[in-house]
């Protein structure tokens, strides 16, 4: 018998907690449920979820007070289940520390593929496989870390050591939002300031070499106003 994930469920909204604990169960999940931000801080210490799906509008307290808290000694995933849709939320979120960031209404499927992909992304990193050694592979785009190659096609697609880094960045964390403030502190450090437009510029030149058609892409994806995406390695949906 499979050993199951254990998930806490941080969510106020009784109809929602119901919704989502039905989900989970159906899919052999192990659920806990709180409805406050305190319970939340108690509960996570003290069971260690392996993943924790967290609403934001608590009626104690901020759900980005619970990420900023949590990140302080734990890495545990944390997906945003929530009803604020401005970008600027999931921006602040996701730079807090969550995984990801999901709003209602939302479907049974995208809710499992968000935490499957949480969890990958938590085992890989958790394990130390940061992709280095190893290649990764998405229809017939693929980059080899050791040779630093990248190739679409069995084509090789010549990056600067700038395009390479972005598109490694990405790759290692596949599935993912990474917000422009993420990216750019982590290729130019954490000094580079907010400025996009270097961004903007060497992702527009990335997709002009790996994609077949840049305005509709198969590989790296736009959240408009939050960051970008790298397509889910091939066997990992």
């Amino acid at each position: 018998m499979n050993r199951k994930i254990s998930a806490l469920i941080v969510e106020d909204e009784q109809n929602i907690c119901n919704f989502i604990t039905t989900t989970l169960l159906a899919n052999e999940y192990k659920v806990l449920k709180c409805a406050s931000g305190e319970e939340a801080l108690s509960m996570i210490p003290s069971y260690c979820p392996e993943i924790v799906l967290l609403d934001l509008g608590l009626p104690d307290m901020d759900g980005m007070e619970i990420i900023r808290q949590v990140r302080e000694w734990s890495a545990v995933p944390i997906i945003v289940i929530s009803a604020r849709t401005q970008e600027k939320e999931k921006v602040r979120a996701l730079d807090l520390g969550a995984d990801d960031y999901i709003t209602k209404p939302f479907g049974t499927s995208e809710l499992l593929a968000r935490i499957r992909t949480a969890m990958r992304h938590s085992s890989r990193t958790g394990s130390g496989l940061s992709g280095q050694n190893q290649k990764f592979k998405a229809k017939d785009f693929c980059i080899d870390f050791d040779k630093r190659m990248v190739s679409v096609g069995g084509q090789e697609v010549h990056l600067t050591q700038i395009e390479f880094k972005l598109v490694s960045l990405l790759a290692q964390n596949a599935g993912r939002v990474l917000t422009y403030d993420s990216i750019i502190s982590k290729i130019w450090g954490p000094y580079a300031g907010s400025n996009n437009q270097i961004l903007r510029v060497n992702m527009a030149n990335i997709r002009r070499k790996i994609e077949k058609n840049p305005g509709d892409p198969q590989y790296i994806f736009t959240e408009v106003g939050v960051g970008y995406r790298m397509i889910e390695e091939d066997g990992e949906s």
